[in-house]
């Protein structure tokens, strides 16, 4: 299925979670926030929160510095 990840288009497998987009990103274990369709989705919530084609998806990762 095609989804928009941070601002590009990219094909991914059928049926993933948001924790499974993690994982197919192999972005699992890093401090990151994830927004799907202008909706922040808590860590808590990625295992089951379905990404459905055409979903907009936008991934940050925390960067730490002071």
């Amino acid at each position: 299925m095609d989804i928009t990840l941070n601002g590009e288009t990219r094909s991914v497998p059928d049926g993933l979670t948001a924790a499974g987009l993690l994982e197919h990103l192999e972005m699992t274990g890093q401090r990151l926030a994830m927004e799907v369709n202008g909706e922040i989705v808590p860590r808590g919530l990625h295992a089951g929160h379905r990404i459905q084609p055409g979903d907009r998806v936008e991934i940050v990762r925390a960067i730490g510095g002071g």
